[in-house]
């Protein structure tokens, strides 16, 4: 079949769902990730033909993306800080949001005037891998920790990192247990925490589109209405004792609850506390240093 025709029927099928736009995107991601063909090459090949067996991985594909299945999770990777990524349904998928914080980091970390040597990283809850795999690859003098609760997730990150050939320390803790602290983390000091943890509210489900609801971990996505900084707190706790001093502590936070998770690194006596928006104007970054 040609590509001209299969990205057609991409389209009368997807449009409706997505939106032209992102269907295109789509179809092209499909065809660098299975057949190694660039956009680029399509449109100078408009002859361009798939084989039985390509044209039937793309039909299964597209079946997939009908029942609203991420297309990274279809692939099975994505990218992230310039940098591929393995996700599976065991992982969130990386956001834009995370590589801005990412890259706040990374400039806060060029700017301070201590021997880049010396820095050493936590990040809490993983995942991916997505943040710790990109600092250690952007700062390589860094030594880097990363923890979660979910061995399956650390399954993902450690591949991750051989894939993108770091070298971290990976660690299965509950943060919200202190009794799976082994004695290593705990007596550690670090110069960076750093933590994208669970912050949606079950109240703001609706606000969240199906594929993200029907595919993603929930573990790593939602926290009780009741309690929805509890991750905040443990973890501003955790960082007063285990930072060095004038270490930093950096969130990504719930956009709508920014001056409340703020007032947490307040009344923990952190200074230099800011709170920073996202490309769409969000609040989306806490950021303070240990006193």
């Amino acid at each position: 079949m040609k590509a001209l025709d299969l990205k057609h029927i991409f389209h009368t099928e997807l449009d409706a769902i997505y939106g032209k736009a992102e269907v295109e995107s789509f179809f092209f991601l499909a065809t660098e990730h299975y057949l190694n063909v660039s956009r680029i090459q399509l449109a100078l090949e408009p002859g361009f033909t798939f084989s039985k067996t390509e044209t039937d991985t793309f039909f299964k594909t597209l079946e997939d993306l009908k029942q609203q299945k991420p297309i990274q999770y279809i692939l099975g990777e994505t990218e992230f800080f310039g940098l591929t990524f393995k996700v599976n349904e065991n992982v969130l998928i990386p956001r834009p949001e995370t590589e801005e914080l990412v890259s706040l980091i990374i400039a806060n970390s060029k700017n301070k005037k201590t021997n880049p040597k010396t820095t050493t990283v936590l990040d809490i809850g993983t995942g991916s891998g997505s943040i710790a795999v990109s600092l250690a690859k952007f700062m390589p003098s860094a030594k880097v920790c990363a923890l979660d609760v979910s061995d399956k997730a650390l399954d993902v990150a450690k591949a991750n990192a051989e894939l993108n050939q770091v070298d971290i320390n990976f660690l299965e803790v509950d943060i919200l247990d202190d009794s799976t602290w082994n004695l290593e983390l705990k007596n550690l000091k670090f110069d960076i925490i750093v933590s994208n943890p669970p912050y949606v509210r079950h109240l703001e489900k609706q606000e969240m589109k199906p594929n993200v609801l029907d595919n993603e971990p929930h573990l790593a996505l939602f926290v009780e209405n009741e309690n929805p900084l509890i991750f905040y707190k443990t973890i501003t706790s955790f960082a007063a004792d285990n930072l060095k001093e004038q270490g930093q502590l950096y969130f990504e936070i719930n956009q709508y609850l920014g001056e409340e998770t703020k007032q947490l690194l307040v009344d923990a006596n952190f200074h230099n506390i800011e709170l920073k928006k996202d490309l769409n104007g969000n609040d989306r970054m806490l950021k303070g240093t240990r006193s």
